[in-house]
């Protein structure tokens, strides 16, 4: 099917949206869809994009370009030639390769084989013997029921959506995040790979103990209740050793050679497998009758009390009863050496691309191979415990063997052939998952291990082998096995944790075929899961928690993790909206008041292409908050039309997003389109923020520039900001000096002055004490200083101030001063001289303004206006502002010149007045103050005196 796009040229010379599709057939026809112009129409390619699936095609055709998609081969003879190129060297790519495995081969008997391993034959009647039938049966349910639990969860997680390479660590992964799926799928290639040497030095066990004249070391007589029996054929570690080390080479040449032969052949090795036994049941009901062995009763109900209860004891290093022995065997121990009999069901989902429906055939084959293998353990059970006397069960290993009909050699050859073949499963699946975990790019450390697509994983298959190899050198099954199961109950409890996460979430996107599980029973598996962990052993399980931790810890610091969708961040996000909710849209108590500050990012100013916020200003945003906890809004006004500045804000907004997590502040940054800078505050101040999640404190830096610039359209957009956040009800904080400002290394000595004078609700007070938690100004005082008038009661003022900042548990010094009003004549001997120039020049400019402003009203006939708007202008009020302004200004260059940062309140813009006056006001007011925070409060306490 080819799918070409015209472009045409409509009558009025204005380009066609119109494209042309072509039908099935390759003809083209008209478009009926015109309405939706170059919208993405439902397709196959768009529907493969959405499953992940790559295509050939561009998202969107580029003008004058014809796309086409094929679907079949292609037409062109190079192109034809190249394809069967492809297809001699790589024979995946022939029809054969299409043909898709079913329930019973895909998922059923892989599990399976999987399950039915080594334990079963060698160390199932032992287990029997030891704990008894009754403590058996528990053995058995309990392990299998863990399994059970974790196969439920399993189905869940694989039948809701498509499932790629990585097996359970892809489901962990995508469900818990991408650094819990790193640490458990690492710790699932440590088992897989451990469990290959465990299938090694079964398959080499078993090969001793049938042709024992094939040891290299002499035999071991071992004893049975401290009296010596005849020798028992008991293989000597170092043979396992050697032989263990030389097939694992050998088998390692293999999966070098012939990984895909051996995917062939794997369903083959299951025949001996079920064949052994058949023959070891028939074996058991024909025990007893021909050629009796001792030790074996036949089914026999005496025999069945006798091996009823319990008989723990010690036993020597091959596992044989002895008083003497150095191990003691409880119940607690069987469970670490029994359950990697029950591992195995993640064969299934591990082969999910080669099934023909994996949301069908994961949970129906891995839970019917799961009760299967079930059934039959609890049947051998009774059986095993029914037949053979505990002297036979403890002392004969390969049991199975013995009582196998007609021959003991097919149990044997069973045996190697499935262990062999369980042993070339996991030295060829775990270098895959580990180059899976690579190829994510999520470690650094990892990335030797990356492969290709179709790639062979050689470095990782070293990495594997070698892994094999130190435990082979162990040479006890039995130290082995319970690592094994660490490592693997550590996988089952994660594939059941991330089932409880996203069934207790319930997010839109949970729709999972398999409809039989319950986020109780994903609790119940997980909790069975670390039972059984510390049951084994706890040593064990501090250690594998420990590594598992570590690589966690070493993936948040050094992980390059995306967002992969996982359930923690649906968590956060259901966590968020229902605090939301709670919160509700009432005022917040004083005892809960936190500072969210808006930052405006470039209001004033320009800064280097490459950085979108002022430096200090994401300092001085760390500060207002306590601990640098709490949440900071960074926004960035971009001026122009939204339809056309749309993408430019998206990229500015990525921009100001990587710059923040730079800076190591805690905030979400925002980029609005306006068409001038007014109009876009206006708009954010409005709607930004949910219910009483609303920034609460407008910080932006002072406008200094915009005389020194001659920036005259400054002074209307910074009174335009200020009166809006009145309105708002947002509180405001100005720094000026924001060069100045210290970073988190220069120390600050001295005091933090407040000039507090009129009442914001103790927002000044708050700003100094979070001042005060910041290593720059920790060393810092803080001084409050009360402006109040001649006639007022300094010394009543100033003890009620005290008591106020003793009931807020803030130590200050209170300083009250007094100015005198303000029609009194400036003296030189309480005004500074500086205070004084600025003053001067302050007046002539104010009065070159008015008389500016008068000259254009008589001219043009019209009312006095700034701004573009009618003002009216008290000249007697104006001058008193601007006395008021200097005596402040004086004041504060008198008592802190040498402060470390000063905090004055910040007077509101008169009404009626040019906006250029309220600059000459507050210009007065920070003249020659190199730090300096103007602070304005809003209708509302933010600090309480009760506790």
């Amino acid at each position: 099917m080819n799918v070409s796009t015209e472009e045409g040229m409509r009558p009025d010379g204005s380009e066609s949206s119109s494209a042309s599709h072509a039908d099935v057939n390759g003809t083209h026809r008209e478009s009926k869809l015109e309405l939706f112009g170059f919208d993405s129409l439902v397709n196959i390619l768009g529907l493969r994009s959405m499953t992940g699936e790559q295509s050939h095609a561009p998202s969107s055709p580029r003008e004058g370009e014809d796309v086409s998609i094929m679907l079949e081969r292609p037409k062109n003879k190079l192109v034809d030639a190249s394809f069967i190129l492809i297809q001699f060297a790589c024979p995946v790519l022939d029809k054969d390769a299409d043909v898709k495995l079913g329930t019973l081969m895909g998922v059923f008997l892989p599990c399976l084989q999987n399950i039915l391993g080594i334990i079963y034959y060698i160390r199932f009647t032992w287990i029997v013997g030891m704990a008894g039938i009754g403590q058996s049966l528990f053995l058995v349910s309990f392990c299998c029921m863990c399994t059970f639990l974790t196969a439920v969860s399993l189905s869940a997680i694989a039948t809701n959506g498509a499932m790629k390479g990585g097996g359970p660590y892809y489901l962990i992964g995508r469900a818990l995040g991408p650094e819990v799926g790193v640490s458990i799928g690492l710790c699932f290639f440590l088992g897989t790979a451990v469990a290959a040497s465990l299938y090694v030095l079964g398959a080499v066990e078993t090969f001793l103990s049938a042709v024992p004249s094939a040891g290299i070391f002499t035999e071991t007589i071992t004893k049975v209740n401290g009296t010596t029996v005849s020798p028992i054929h008991q293989p000597s570690v170092h043979d396992l050793q050697i032989y263990g080390i030389v097939v694992t080479i050998i088998l390692c040449f293999i999966v070098f050679g012939g990984v895909k032969m051996i995917n062939r052949v794997a369903p083959a090795f299951l025949i001996p497998v079920l064949l052994s036994i058949f023959c070891i049941f028939v074996g058991i009901f024909a025990s007893g009758k021909d050629k009796p062995v001792e030790g074996i009763t036949g089914m026999s109900l005496t025999t069945f009390k006798d091996n009823w209860s319990s008989a723990y004891q010690m036993t020597n290093e091959a596992g044989i009863p002895d008083p003497l022995g150095s191990a003691y065997w409880n119940f607690n121990a069987l469970v670490g050496l029994f359950f990697p009999a029950v591992t195995g069901i993640m064969a299934g989902s591990n082969r999910s691309a080669s099934l023909k429906d994996t949301q069908h055939s994961i949970p129906v084959g891995t839970l019917a191979s799961q009760l299967t293998t079930t059934g039959l353990y609890l049947i051998s059970v009774l059986v095993f415990g029914a037949f053979a006397t505990r002297e036979k069960l403890l002392t004969d290993r390969l049991l199975t063997a013995t009582v196998a009909w007609p021959f003991p050699v097919i149990i044997y050859v069973g045996i190697i052939l499935s262990t062999l073949g369980a042993a070339l499963q996991s030295l060829t699946g775990a270098p895959r998952l580990l180059a899976a975990i690579a190829n994510d790019d999520i470690l650094p450390v990892l990335n030797y291990f990356k492969v290709v697509d179709g790639g062979e994983p050689y470095i990782a298959t070293l990495f594997t082998a070698f892994i094999c190899l130190g435990c082979v050198v162990i040479g006890n099954l039995d130290l082995i096995s319970p690592t094994i199961t660490m490592f693997y109950l550590l996988c089952y409890a994660g594939v059941n944790l991330s089932c409880f996460l996203l069934d207790l979430l319930d997010a839109p996107s949970w729709r999972p075929r398999w409809k039989f599980h319950h986020w109780s029973l994903s609790l119940f598996g997980a909790t069975i899961c670390i039972v059984i962990m510390f049951l084994i052993s706890w040593s064990f399980t501090i250690v594998s928690l420990a590594l598992a931790c570590l690589i966690y810890k070493y993936v948040c610091i050094k992980g390059k993790a995306g967002d992969w969708g996982d359930g923690f961040k649906s968590a956060y996000f259901q966590l968020a909206l229902r605090s939301l909710r709670s919160l509700g849209a009432n005022q917040v108590h004083a005892k809960n008041w936190y500072p969210i500050p808006l930052i405006f990012c470039r209001p004033w100013g320009k800064l280097p292409e490459n950085v979108p916020c002022h430096p200090k200003l994401a300092d001085f945003a760390n500060c207002v908050k306590k601990k640098g906890r709490g949440m900071s809004i960074f926004v960035s006004i971009l001026d122009g039309d939204y339809l056309e500045c749309a993408e430019d804000a998206k990229i500015a907004c990525q921009q100001l997003s990587t710059y923040i997590e730079y800076k190591q502040c805690e905030g979400v940054a925002e980029v609005v389109v306006a068409p001038d800078m007014s109009a876009g505050f206006r708009g954010i101040v409005q709607t930004m923020g949910l219910g009483n999640l609303k920034p609460n404190i407008v910080v932006m830096r002072y406008p200094e520039i915009w005389r020194r610039e001659n920036l005259i359209e400054i002074p209307s957009t910074f009174v335009g900001i200020i009166n809006d956040c009145i309105v708002a009800n947002k509180a405001v904080v100005i720094v000026k000096g924001l060069e100045e400002w210290p970073n988190v290394f220069q120390r600050q000595f001295g005091t933090i002055d407040l000039y507090w004078i009129v009442r914001d609700g103790g927002l000044m007070l708050l700003l100094s004490q979070l001042l005060l938690t910041k290593e720059s100004f920790e060393n810092c005082k803080i001084q409050v200083f009360c402006i109040a008038e001649e006639e007022t009661d300094a010394e009543g003022l100033k003890g009620d101030v005290k008591k106020f900042l003793y009931d807020l548990r803030m130590q200050a010094e209170v300083i009250v001063i007094t100015i005198k009003t303000w029609d009194v004549q400036v003296d030189g001997g309480s005004v500074q001289d500086e205070s004084i120039e600025a003053f001067t020049a302050a007046q002539r400019r104010v009065a070159d303004y008015m008389s500016k402003m008068k000259e254009t009203a008589e001219r043009d006939g019209t009312p006095l206006m700034a701004d573009g708007k009618p003002v009216v202008v008290n000249e007697q009020q104006v001058e008193k502002f601007l006395y008021t302004t200097l005596k402040l200004n004086s004041t504060m260059l008198r008592y802190s010149r040498m402060a470390a940062v000063v905090l004055v309140s910040l007077p509101p813009p008169p009404v009626h007045h040019p906006s250029i006056f309220y600059m000459e006001y507050l210009d007065l007011l920070v003249e020659n103050i190199p730090r300096l925070l103007i602070v304005r409060g809003y209708r509302k306490d933010v600090v309480t005196l009760f506790t």
